[in-house]
């Protein structure tokens, strides 16, 4: 078996040069070994004066490669295929204009593996973190139709859809995460810092201190005396649930299907998932995929247990001959209007068509309602920091009330 060569591999060598009319040249070049960068640029017409590898930084790995580089590698990729650049040349444009060197080096050892004789599907597939099955399939479906760079393409809007639609329900969760770690840091600050030093006042006066003020001084003593366990617990329950959720199929299952009965939340959700389920399977479809196959694959795409569930019953279902629609209606759990969008797409032989509206509309529906969710959380969250607050003042100077109304 051959051996895959490592990313690593890949080095950038800073040179200086002259070009064929003499102009002082100087530039980047990335390479497998010196030979490699000297015969590349006497190739492009430059003489090489001093080359040397480029010193790296403590950031020089890059950034971690993230959906949106994969997205944009694959509009550039359609693009330049469809203007007629040949497809290893197209790879080391891309490469070369490339800013993260880890994007840099996957692409260098993808453009290694078509040169070897690969596909681009198989090129593709030995990266499975970067390009999913859904991903090659598609791909592999453009190759064999002969359509890659329409493929590309809609591959790239496909992707960028997905990657909006979790951008936004990333952002309904963060705010409100973000505004209460916030306040419970406050919280945690006035009982340990300020606390206490109305707590030696309270006790010069040598009078009995209001039941307020005295359970917000019991607060702070515990956390004096105690918060490394609390710190403990806290992290170990973080911990444990992140190591459960991995590590326990049945426990990731429950969650799943717990997050759709939350209120709001849940609803953001289910549509977040029928949107997925809709633009998955147009994509599949649109690309020439047999359903059953397709189908498949959507099940792998919805991000939920509960709809992953229902899409293998819609396929062993439409595997026996039932139609899509029917197989829909029989799980229960697809709006009506989805089904009858399916049914229609079915009978005039536009399903793809007909499933990419349904999506349009549903990803509508998840961004209108995570504005809607956001503009909701934030007065109900400043009121209850707010009061969370004013609690902890109101029993700090409750006993200074009590004591001015004395004399």
């Amino acid at each position: 078996m051959a051996k895959v060569k490592k990313l690593d591999e890949i080095q950038t060598f800073e040179w200086v040069g002259i070009d064929k009319i003499g102009k002082k040249l100087k530039g980047e070049q990335k390479a497998k070994s010196t030979t490699l960068a000297k015969n590349e640029l006497r190739r492009q017409g430059i003489q090489v004066k001093k080359i040397y590898k480029k010193r790296k930084s403590l950031f020089s790995n890059g950034k971690a490669i993230k959906a949106q580089d994969i997205s944009l590698f694959s509009r550039q990729l359609a693009t330049m295929m469809e203007s007629g650049v040949p497809m290893v040349q197209a790879f080391e444009i891309i490469e070369g204009g490339q800013s993260n060197p880890r994007m840099a080096q996957l692409l260098n050892s993808v453009k290694t593996e078509i040169q070897s004789g690969s596909s681009l599907a198989e090129s593709l597939g030995k990266h499975p973190v970067y390009f999913d099955e859904l991903y090659c399939n598609l791909v592999n479906a453009g190759e064999k139709a002969g359509v890659l760079d329409e493929l590309l393409d809609t591959i790239a809007t496909y992707k960028e859809k997905t990657e909006e639609i979790k951008g936004k329900i990333k952002k309904a969760m963060f705010y409100p995460a973000a505004v209460l770690f916030v306040a419970i840091g406050v919280t945690i600050l006035l009982l340990v810092k300020v606390v206490p030093q109305f707590q030696d006042m309270f006790t010069s006066f040598g009078a009995d201190l209001p039941g307020l003020t005295l359970m917000v001084v019991s607060a702070s003593k515990t956390m004096q005396e105690y918060w490394f366990i609390g710190v403990a617990i806290f992290v170990g329950f973080i911990v444990g649930f992140i190591q459960l959720k991995k590590r326990s199929l049945k426990f990731a299952h429950f969650l799943d299907r717990l997050s759709l009965k939350i209120p709001i939340v849940g609803g953001i959700l289910f549509n977040a998932a029928v949107a997925r389920f809709s633009r998955t399977l147009s994509t599949m479809f649109a690309a020439g995929v047999p359903l059953v196959e397709g189908l498949d694959t959507v099940s792998g795409a919805v991000g939920n247990v509960v709809f992953r569930d229902a899409v293998l019953k819609i396929k062993d279902d439409v595997s026996t001959g039932h139609q899509l629609q029917l197989a829909m209606s029989q799980t229960g759990l697809f709006p009506h209007m989805v089904v009858q969008m399916a049914s229609i797409g079915e009978e005039s032989g536009n399903l793809d068509a007909m499933l990419a509206k349904v999506a349009d509309y549903y990803e509508q529906e998840v961004s209108n309602a995570v504005d809607a969710l956001s503009s909701l959380l934030e007065p109900i969250i400043m009121v209850l920091v707010g009061g969370l607050v004013g609690v902890m003042v109101v029993a700090m100077y409750l006993p200074i009330f009590k004591m001015a109304s004395v004399f």
